[in-house]
């Protein structure tokens, strides 16, 4: 996915320009570019700062391996025992879970150092007032990879938003989303290396790659179990009303039968949009 322009916001508005400012950090595995459109410079830079900590928040309750992490602890937790977990890391997990149950089992993003898999992870409740909890029923390890940084996009998204930006839009190493009017041009890849362009607004765009060789070291799950792409296919993109469902449907297109997908994505409310790959939804 490649970034060929940005659409500027209609003209003609009374009054100042809204101020505009973009930011890049290493987070996530990856590089991560926060830009913010707001009444100031300062507002803006408020929000990306308040953007940046709500990324750094998820890494800190689901990176696989930093100690403390809630995936961390549940890892190391006895089992059959219950593990308190923010809720953040229980929304995660619920939607890995309900993509796990519409595609068979396929959607996994444990690990094949344990026997366990996704289906002997309970979940309590949706939260309301009360802590949430995971209890494993087998050794199991986890890698939310992709779908933990989609939900990271998200939030950053919401921090902007609170943080009174008109407009604004997070691009996290092939997930991007954008709000407030934010349009940007891009050009998808064909297979035959060709690019056709694709205008995005308001909206979140996933890309995955099976064959891309800097592939973060998370985002293991998903793959190594199946081995090749189910459908046949080593690319996908998928737009969606949010970050983490686009990054989740990705990799169900990419592992699942044609027919699977298709259904999981249209559950979800997603759009397949793989240049050359099936049916669009």
């Amino acid at each position: 996915m490649l970034s060929a322009d940005s659409v500027p916001s209609p003209a003609g508005l009374q009054g100042p320009a809204p101020a505009r400012l973009r930011r890049l950090r290493v987070a996530l595995g990856t590089w991560v570019a926060i830009e913010a459109t707001a009444d100031s410079d300062a507002i803006a830079a408020g929000a990306i700062e308040a953007a940046f900590a709500a990324v750094s928040e998820v890494e800190r309750c689901m990176h696989p391996e930093r100690e403390g992490s809630d995936i961390a602890r549940i890892h190391s937790a006895p089992p059959r025992v219950q593990t308190p977990i923010h809720a953040s890391t229980w929304e995660v997990l619920s939607l890995a879970q309900r993509l796990s149950g519409l595609t068979a089992g396929v959607f996994d993003p444990c690990l094949p150092q344990r026997p366990g898999r996704l289906k002997d992870l309970e979940l309590s409740g949706a939260p309301a007032g009360s802590a949430p909890w995971a209890v494993r029923r087998a050794p199991l390890m986890l890698d939310l990879g992709g779908i933990a940084k989609g939900y990271a996009i998200d939030c950053a998204i919401a921090a902007l938003r609170a943080g009174a930006c008109q407009a604004g839009a997070v691009n996290a190493g092939g997930d991007l989303r954008l709000f407030g009017g934010r349009r940007e041009t891009l050009l998808l890849r064909h297979r035959d290396r060709s690019y056709q362009p694709l205008v995005l607004q308001d909206a979140a765009l996933a890309v995955s790659d099976l064959d891309e060789p800097r592939r973060p070291p998370g985002h293991r799950g998903y793959y190594v179990r199946t081995g090749a792409a189910g459908a046949g296919r080593r690319w996908a993109a998928v737009l969606a009303p949010d970050a983490m469902t686009a990054d989740a449907l990705t990799k169900c297109v990419l592992l699942c039968s044609a027919a699977c997908a298709g259904r999981t994505v249209a559950a979800l409310g997603g759009r397949d949009i793989t240049p050359g790959g099936g049916a669009q939804q």
